[in-house]
C-alpha cells in the first residue's frame, strides 16, 4: 500500500508520522497523481505546530504541492489522463486534501500540466512562490516597468519569486534581509539591489536608490514593528501587501506618511488567487510562460528524500535555506 504523512498531534517535526494507507479511488472531480517530488512550505509547519488559520482534525494531512504522474482520474474531469506529468497548485484546504503521499488525490483545478521537459523537482517548487507573488505584484498591484518594490524576507521561496516577476515586468526588485551573509546569494538570484535591515538605513537606502522618490511596493511575509521603515521608505500613492505573519506584533502605521502618500495597506491571501477561477487561469498563464521562457525558475536550495521529512521540516525552521526545499521520493 502507498505510504502516505500524517500527524495526530501538534508539535515539532517528530509528530509527523508515516503510514501505509488504502488511497480511495479518485472521486468526481478529482485526478490521482503518482507523487515523484513534494514543495514544502511555511505554512505546513505551521498547521503541523498548531499556528494555522485552521485547526487540524486528526489524524490530519499536510501538504500544498507535489509534482508527477496521473494515475487515474474522477468522474467529470477532462483534459487529463493517465501516464501525463502534472503539478498541483495551493488551490484546497488542508481539511479536505494533503499532498504528503506517495500517491494522493487532489482537485482537477488545482492540477496544472506544467512546460515539458521541466523536471519534477522544479515543478513541485513552482506554484506556491510564483503565483502568491504574482497575485500581489501583478494582479493587484499592477507593478510596472521601471518601478521599485521591496521584497522582505527576500531569500525566502516567495521573496525569490517576487524577484523574478517584478524583473520579468521589468520593475526593480529590493531585496530586504536582516544581515549581510545572504547578500550574495540575493544578488545573484537578480535583485537589482540589497539591504540589510539590521545594518543599515532602510529609508535613506531606499531613497538613494530611488533618486528620492521611494518605493512604489513593498511586499512583506513579516510585519512587526520594523514593518513602519518599509511603509516610510514608500512612495506617494505606494501600496503595503501584508501576506504573512512571522512576526505577530502588531504594525505600528506613521500616520503622516499614511496621510501625505496615501498609502494603501492591504492584507493579501494566495487565496484570493486560488479560489477565483479567471484570476488562477490569469496567474497559471502567467506561471507557464514565465517557466517556458526561463523568466521564472524556481530557486530550490536542498532536497530530502521522502523518509527524511521529519528533517526537511526542521530545516525549514532553521531559516538558514535561500529557496526552496523539495521532498523527492
Amino acid at each position: 500500500m502507498p505510504k502516505v504523512y500524517q500527524f495526530n498531534r501538534t508539535g515539532g517535526p517528530e509528530v509527523l508520522e508515516l503510514h501505509e494507507v488504502e488511497v480511495a479511488a479518485p472521486g468526481a472531480g478529482e485526478v490521482q497523481i503518482r507523487v515523484k517530488a513534494i514543495g514544502l512550505n511555511r505554512a505546513e509547519v505551521m498547521y503541523r505546530s498548531g499556528q494555522y488559520v485552521i485547526e487540524p482534525r486528526f489524524p490530519a494531512r499536510l501538504g500544498y504541492e507535489a509534482a508527477g504522474v496521473v494515475e487515474a482520474v474522477g468522474d467529470g474531469v477532462a483534459g487529463f489522463a493517465p501516464g501525463d506529468k502534472v503539478s498541483v497548485v495551493p488551490a484546497f484546504s488542508f481539511a479536505d486534501y494533503g499532498m504528503y503521499g506517495e500517491l494522493v488525490n487532489a482537485p482537477a483545478h488545482a492540477v496544472v500540466r506544467h512546460p515539458r521537459g521541466l523536471p519534477f523537482v522544479d515543478a513541485a517548487a513552482a506554484w506556491m512562490m510564483f503565483v502568491t507573488a504574482y497575485g500581489a505584484l501583478v494582479e493587484f498591484g499592477n507593478l510596472r516597468a521601471g518601478e521599485t518594490v521591496l521584497v522582505r524576507a527576500a531569500s525566502s521561496s516567495v521573496g525569490l519569486a517576487a524577484i523574478q516577476i517584478a524583473r520579468m515586468v521589468g520593475a526593480v526588485p529590493v531585496a530586504l534581509t536582516r544581515g549581510s551573509a545572504k547578500r550574495q546569494a540575493l544578488l545573484d538570484a537578480g535583485a537589482a539591489h540589497v539591504v540589510a535591515m539590521q545594518e543599515q538605513d532602510l529609508v535613506a537606502e531606499v531613497a538613494r536608490i530611488t533618486g528620492g522618490a521611494g518605493a512604489r511596493m513593498a511586499f512583506d511575509p513579516v510585519g512587526g514593528p520594523q514593518a513602519a521603515k518599509l511603509l516610510k521608505a514608500l512612495s506617494v500613492d505606494g501600496i503595503f501587501f501584508q501576506y504573512g505573519a512571522l512576526d505577530a506584533g502588531d504594525i505600528p502605521v506613521p500616520v503622516m506618511d499614511l496621510l501625505g502618500k496615501h498609502l494603501t495597506l492591504r492584507g493579501y491571501e494566495l487565496f484570493e488567487i486560488t479560489t477565483d477561477p479567471d484570476k488562477l487561469r490569469k496567474a497559471r498563464d502567467f506561471v507557464n510562460a514565465g517557466l517556458a521562457s526561463g523568466q521564472l525558475k524556481p530557486v530550490v536550495d536542498k532536497t530530502f528524500a521522502f523518509a527524511d521529512m521529519a528533517e526537511a521540516h526542521r530545516y525549514m525552521e532553521s531559516n538558514a535555506q535561500v529557496g526552496k526545499i523539495v521532498v523527492t521520493l
